[in-house]
This record gives structure tokens, sequence and C-alpha cells, in this order.
């Protein structure tokens, strides 16, 4: 503005307008101020106008958010601070979201635990107080007859405690109190110890337990309590259902950064179907398919829980009438010797 005034002034000397406007500059001024500031004015309005549609747009999907509607989400547009505002409300509401379907997921779960747990308490109970009355009601022919149903009883309480134990320990492994007490633990004494265990039981199914040692000398940092009795229960799951194979065969290898052991039964495959649901808990195989299934359907949940809390791996495959459970355990904070 001060250059046009300049050029005024020059060219004032044979101009008449340059004249007119040299004699009226407070009034020119005054007016290109006027201008300037209405100028002023509608760029802010048209800046303004923008950021106010996209706040309503936010304002109105809160609005939609409050009644329950969480499928909702704002788009984000630019890089400042409504932008910002918008990606944490989407945020917020996909984690609602997520909470809410967990909340869901757990309330089923909660059900169907409570449902697969009065199912199997109550079966071995019936069967319990069935063959307990027959005993004090006298009904029994003779003391052989007696010795069947006494016996009979007694198996059923074992298999109910034994569910009680699975079920107390599941519970255990998964309250957010639990701790892992790791040491240094050397594998193939800790897979010794409880093969150890599985003798008796092996020489009266007819079974043999076999060893194949890639590395003797793998040592890893680990909870021993909860790795030996996640082995317990993958060792016991495949002698009650690999009786027919004769073998148990366990491999210990180490790979990359991983101590890997499989647990190798020979009997009838488990169809391909069933393999992702084989840790779910209260999941059992087709009961028609095996002889020996009295299992509680939650050893191998726990299994997995305890190389979740280690930071491992299990799987299963189970083909050509070999079935193959493998835990990998990484050596983060683990080592060979």
């Amino acid at each position: 503005m001060i250059f046009i005034f300049w050029i005024l002034i020059k060219v004032s000397d044979f101009k008449p307008f340059a004249v007119f406007f040299l004699n009226h500059i407070i009034f020119f001024t005054v007016l290109v101020s006027l201008f300037l500031v209405l100028l002023m004015i509608i760029c802010f309005l048209l800046f303004t106008n923008s950021k106010m549609q996209y706040f309503e747009e936010i304002h109105r999907t809160l609005e939609y958010i409050s009644k329950g509607n969480l499928d909702i989400s704002i788009p984000v547009k630019k890089s400042d601070e409504l932008s910002e505002l918008a990606f944490t409300i989407n945020n917020m509401t996909y984690q609602l979201r997520v909470s809410i379907e967990q909340g869901k997921n757990w309330e089923k779960t909660k059900n169907d635990l409570i449902t697969n747990v009065s199912h199997d308490l109550r079966t071995p109970l019936t069967s319990i107080l069935g063959y307990v009355e027959l005993i004090v009601e006298g009904k029994y022919e003779d003391e052989e007859s007696l010795k069947h149903y006494a016996d009979v009883a007694y198996s059923k309480c074992k298999s109910l405690k034994t569910l009680v134990d699975d079920l107390f320990e599941y519970s255990k492994l998964n309250s957010t109190g639990m701790k892992v007490n790791k040491i240094r633990i050397s594998l193939i004494e800790l897979l010794e110890q409880v093969i150890i265990g599985f003798l008796p039981y092996l020489k009266e199914v007819g079974m043999e337990y076999r060893f194949f040692l890639k590395n003797e000398k793998i040592n890893i940092d680990g909870d021993p309590v909860l790795l030996a009795r996640m082995f317990d229960n993958l060792v016991n799951n495949a002698v009650n259902y690999g009786k027919e194979g004769k073998y148990l065969d366990i491999e210990l290898q180490q790979e990359d950064k991983e101590a890997i052991v499989r647990i190798i039964n020979y009997d009838n495959p488990i169809p391909q179907e069933e393999l992702p649901l084989i840790f779910e808990r209260f999941y059992k195989v087709d009961k028609s398919r095996f002889k020996y299934n009295n299992g509680s359907g939650i050893g191998l949940a726990i299994v997995k829980s305890i190389v979740d809390m280690h930071y491992g791996i299990v799987t299963v495959d189970s083909k050509d009438n070999k079935t193959i459970f493998e835990v990998r355990l990484p050596f983060n904070g683990l080592e060979t010797v």
C-alpha cells in the first residue's frame, strides 16, 4: 500500500486522479483499510467454516456413539488438532467395541464353562451314587459283585477328583496373580523324571518309550513345576490315546533359537477338522474312536496355558496313525550349554 502511495505521488504532476487521490488520501486510506479488514473477515470465515463443519461432524458422531452405535468412525482429514481428536475418538470407539465383544465372549465362556462342568461333574456323581446305593441297599448277589460295585464307584471317584484337580489347576494358571518361578532346567532330566512316573502305567498297557535326542544338553530357564505338569499331560494324553501303537516316542532337539520337544504316539489319527479344537477347554475327540477316553477335557488346555506362560508354541499334527504334539520354547531368556 505504501508502494502504491509512492507511485501516485510521483505521477500526481500530470495525472488528475493522482492529484484527487492525494487530496483525499485519508478517505482512500480508510476505504482500503475497510476493504482489507472485510477481506480478512471473509477469509477467516471461509477457513473456520470448514473447521466448524468438521467439528459438527465430530459432534454428530459422538452423539451416535453415546446412543450405542460403535460401528461408526470419523474420517481423519488433515494433520491438525481436530484430526487428532477424530483419531483419538475412533481409537476409543474401537477399544470400547473390542471390550464389549470380549465381555460377550467371556459371558459365553462362563456359561459354557458352567454347562460343561455341570455335565462332567454330574456324570460320575450319578454313577457313584448309583453303585453306592446298590451297596447300601444290599442289592448285590455275592462278594464278587460287591467288590465290582465298589471298584466302579472308586474309579468314578478318581475320575471326579481328576476333573476337580484339573479345574483348579486351569483356574489357577489363568488367574492374573499367577507367577512363573523360573530356574535353570535340564530338559532331558525333566523329561526323564516325567517318564519315570509313567513306567508302571506303560507296563500295564504294554507300551514302551523311546528317546531320540539330537542334543542332550539343552538347558532352559523355566518353571520346573509348570513344565513338568505340561509334559505330564502330554505324555498322559499320548499313552491314553496310543495304547494300540505300542511305542511312545520323545524327541528333543535345538533349532535356531528354540528348544523343541515332540511327544509322539501311534494309533488312530485325529481327524484334521478336530485338530484346531484340541487345545480348547473340555474338548474331547470322538469317543467312539477311542476305547480309553476318560480324560477331563482340560489337560491340553492346561498344556497350552503353560506353554503360553513360557512364550512358547504348542501344535499338533495327526496322520497315517501317527500323532505328534510339538512344543517350541524360545531361547529368549534361555540358552544351551
